[in-house]
């Protein structure tokens, strides 16, 4: 269904190679690794020179650090966040975040590290802005902000071609389910049957998307939910895989912001409806995700 850029992704080999998965979902605090830990931090150059931290738009607002944007993220999320060859990223969040940066006059900087911690980064302000298909959910709201959103994420159900789960109410009757940890994923698929989940003894949750579809392909987990977009790539490069034909969950993404930032916030905003106004976000979206 969808092609993509150059991506940094596995055979079975490269998947052990993989830093740790972005993901959609996610618990709302870090766990022992802190933003420092495990964190690469590489400039990306911006077509606007850095600059002063105000914008007539949206008046002032301060940063981590003068004339620059911190974007905490997890970059191994295909399409994106990903690492290119020389070490730098790409990918939709980071090609989204570099024009918001243009507009505010800034010069991007992006934050590796993992998935957990990139929220707590921003959550501690260690970071501006976060961005790593970060979905928005009542449990997020109260510990983050988050700008309007900016894209739309759809989580699906990766299989073995043979399995007898063949539908999503077939997830029922499964033994384990994989998913990434701090994922909506995981949070809905760990929840207690009551309330629509499978039960956490019906769940593991791994460092990264990528271990999580080898221990299917191992036969370690019956299933794994995931996000369309890295299950499509997952897929093309395991055969013997397929995804279920219905959406197990969709939701909307949205830069991630400290509690109370509400200046920067509103310069972000009002950048990023600029962007979607002119169709910049779309396009940067088609670049990555094409229709067949």
């Amino acid at each position: 269904m969808k092609n993509f850029k150059k991506l940094a992704l596995m055979g079975l080999t490269a998947v052990m190679s993989l830093s740790l998965l972005a993901a959609c979902g996610g618990g709302t605090q870090g766990s022992a690794n802190t933003p420092a830990d495990n964190t690469e931090t590489t400039p990306v150059e911006s077509t606007t020179p850095a600059g002063n931290s105000e914008t007539p738009a949206a008046g002032e607002f301060t940063t981590v650090e003068a004339g620059k944007l911190h974007m905490s993220t997890n970059a191994a999320f295909p399409p994106y966040e990903m690492t290119t060859d020389d070490g730098g990223f790409e990918g939709i969040d980071v090609e989204v975040a570099q024009a918001i940066a243009d507009k505010l006059g800034l010069e991007l900087v992006v934050d590796d590290m993992a998935f957990n911690a990139a929220l707590t980064a921003v959550q501690t302000g260690q970071s501006d802005i976060a961005m790593a298909g970060i979905t928005v959910t009542d449990d997020r709201l109260e510990v983050m902000d988050f700008s309007d959103s900016y894209a739309t994420g759809v989580q699906v159900v990766i299989v073995k071609e043979d399995s007898p789960i063949q539908t999503i109410d077939d997830l029922a009757n499964a033994d384990m389910i994989g998913c990434q940890a701090d994922t909506t994923g995981y949070i809905y698929c760990s929840d207690t049957p009551e309330n629509g989940g499978y039960g956490a003894d019906h769940v593991t949750a791994y460092d990264n998307g990528a271990l999580a579809v080898m221990a299917l392909v191992n036969g370690q987990v019956d299933a794994v939910v995931i996000d369309n977009a890295p299950a499509q790539e997952f897929v093309a490069a395991n055969p013997g895989l397929k995804i279920l034909d219905t959406e197990f969950a969709v939701e909307d993404y949205a830069i991630g912001f400290a509690k109370g930032n509400t200046a920067l916030k509103d310069a972000v905003n009002t950048a990023l409806g600029e962007l979607i106004a002119d169709g910049t976000v779309q396009s940067i979206v088609d670049k990555y995700i094409t229709a067949e």
